[in-house]
Parts: C-alpha cells; structure tokens; sequence
C-alpha cells in the first residue's frame, strides 16, 4: 500500500446525544504490527467511538483516521479495513459462501479470496451453510472472514471471541498474533479481560466517555497481578452510565 503512516488515529474525539456527553477528548493510537485492546465497561462509549471510526456514526469534534484518511475516504474499503462488528448481517437464508462472494464483489476483490479466508477460519465445512444455521461461534468466525477479504492493513474487532469455545478462543489468539506479526494494524474490543493480558501489546481503557489510562500493557498493569485489577480499580467497579 503506498501509505507510510499505518496508525489507527483517534484524535480529540467528542460526542453528545442531546444533552449528555458520550465522549470527551478520547485521544489514542494504534500502530502497525501490533494488538491494541480497547476497554471499558459497557456504556462507556467504546461502541460510540469505533462507530465514528466506521463512519457509521458522527462526532461532534475530533478525528478517527486510518494512515490519516476518514473511512469514508476509501474507494474500497475492505481493501484497506477489516471491521467485524454488529454481528454477520446478512438475509438468514443466504449461503455462507454466496455471502462472501457477494461482499467481494461489492469491494472489487477477487472470487479466488473466498476460498482463502474460509481455510484461514475453518469454517470450509461450513461454506454452504445457510447464515441463519450459523452457531454464535460460527458466525463470529464468519464475521472474521468478511474482514480479512480485501487482506486489509487495518484490523477493527468488537468482541472477536464472543461465543467462542475454548479451542476456539485459543485459535483466535494465534490467528491474531499471527496478523500482528505480519504487521497488520489491529484495534479489538472485549469482555474477556483475561484473553486480553494473553494477546495485547497496547491497552486503552475509557470509562464514562473519558480516557482513564493508554500505553504498554506491562506499563498499564504496573505492580497490579492482572488486567482485571487494573479495569476494575480504574472503572469504579466496572460500572458506567448507560
């Protein structure tokens, strides 16, 4: 790709609805070659700010960038971004590979990429399933696919292990190690506190639509003996306002 800059930007970010302020200067970044765990408890606006990076909803002030571009931006974006989030969304009657082909075509990628990132999420056995058939672990996978169709830079993944087993928790974590070293640009949202002292590099964690701490994970867990420490003595309990 001819961008030097492979940074996921988020920049001085606000957000209100009617009265309330959802976000408030949330500012951090996520480089290339390199996992960076998105946290808060829910209602704390995390949902809000991947979606402004999405384009899917607006931001009263501020940036979300990928290498210095808007979504919006891009002429093919799954080329360029691979987001699995909100679920598979495709009609319940529809094959499973008919749905990928179908998101390919839409994006200019070859036919041949449909093969290749069924093998690379094992779900082969499951091509001519329909998406309604899908188990909550099945279709987080497929959810994977679609995202890794156009081989893009940049990896958005909200709650990538939801429903997952445990042999399927421990394949995503090698399969998103394995991106990160292929120097893929990977942001991840999730639950799973305990997955994620096992897979990140870089911490973010937001809480009531503010920033409440950003850097290393060694750094942000300090002299406290796990992740969920840190979240919960950082998030008064874990609790936010809806």
């Amino acid at each position: 790709m001819a961008q030097t800059d492979k940074t996921i930007e988020i920049s001085k970010l606000n957000k209100k609805h009617k009265t309330k302020q959802i976000l408030t200067d949330i500012s951090f970044t996520a480089k290339a070659g390199r996992i960076t765990a998105f946290l808060g408890p829910n209602g704390a606006g995390k949902s809000s700010t991947l979606r402004i990076l999405l384009g899917l909803d607006q931001d009263l002030s501020g940036s979300a960038t990928f290498g210095g571009k808007k979504y919006r931006e891009f002429f093919s974006p799954l080329k360029m971004v691979g987001a699995a989030f909100d679920g598979v969304g495709g009609a319940p009657r529809r094959r499973v590979k008919t749905h990928l082909k179908m998101i390919a075509q839409s994006n200019q990628i070859s036919q041949r990429r449909v093969s290749e990132v069924l093998i690379l999420v094992d779900l082969v056995h499951k091509s001519q399933a329909r998406l309604g058939e899908l188990s909550l672990g099945e279709g987080q996978r497929l959810g994977l696919a679609v995202a890794l169709l156009g081989d893009p830079q940049y990896l958005v993944l909200d709650e990538p292990t939801n429903g997952l087993d445990p042999l399927g928790i421990r394949w995503f974590r090698e399969f998103i190690h394995q991106q990160a070293q292929a120097g893929k640009t990977i942001l991840l949202s999730s639950h799973i506190l305990g997955e994620i002292e096992a897979m990140a590099d870089d911490v973010v964690m937001i809480n009531r639509g503010q920033l409440v701490v950003s850097g290393e994970l060694q750094d942000v867990m300090k002299n406290l003996s796990s992740l969920e420490e840190v979240f919960f003595a950082l998030t008064e309990g874990g609790n936010a306002d809806d």
